[in-house]
């Protein structure tokens, strides 16, 4: 004789499964992420603060088609972020513009000294260029910071004043 279920014996059947999912997911959720731990990349830069410090106390250098934002944050590795505004394009050109910031920095990243925060902001003008282009531009601008070793920086001069009478 073939045993027929009722849709709530399926139910109860069910409900111990899902259950226990949850269970291993948050035993992971506590294996892994201990007190003021994340399974986060510590090397990206997310919080509003630390956006607002880089863009008021630390400096910029602006490339082809890239600008760098970036300061010293006196830890044992650099942090980073890739930012595309709209005036970049439409979303699949902003994607585009973060993909080749990324893969140019990834092929820089051996040479960056630790202990950086950058931002790296894409200009319209990266729209046409293709990867080798983008690199240069980023590693130009690093050059430029003083970030890889090159160019040397200079000081930027105050102008004088030149409304007073002589």
């Amino acid at each position: 004789m073939a045993e027929t279920f009722s849709r709530e014996e399926e139910r109860e059947e069910e409900s111990p499964l899902q259950h226990r999912d949850r269970i291993s997911w948050s035993f992971c959720l506590e294996y892994f992420c201990k007190k003021g731990q994340s399974m986060l990349r510590p090397d990206v830069l997310r919080k509003k603060t630390d956006f607002s410090s880089i863009y008021k106390r630390g400096r910029s250098v602006g490339g082809k088609c890239v600008v760098l934002f970036y300061r010293k944050n006196g830890l044992a590795y650099s942090r980073r972020a890739f930012l595309a505004s709209k005036k970049v394009g439409k979303s699949v050109v902003r994607n585009r513009a973060r993909r080749l910031m990324k893969e140019s920095y990834r092929a820089l990243e051996g040479s960056i000294p630790p202990g950086y925060d950058m931002i790296l902001i894409a200009r319209h003008t990266i729209r046409d260029l293709k990867c080798a282009d983008v690199k240069k531009s980023i590693e130009a601008a690093m050059r430029r910071a003083g970030i890889l070793p090159g160019f040397p920086t200079k000081p930027k001069q105050k102008k004088e004043n030149r409304s007073q009478g002589e």
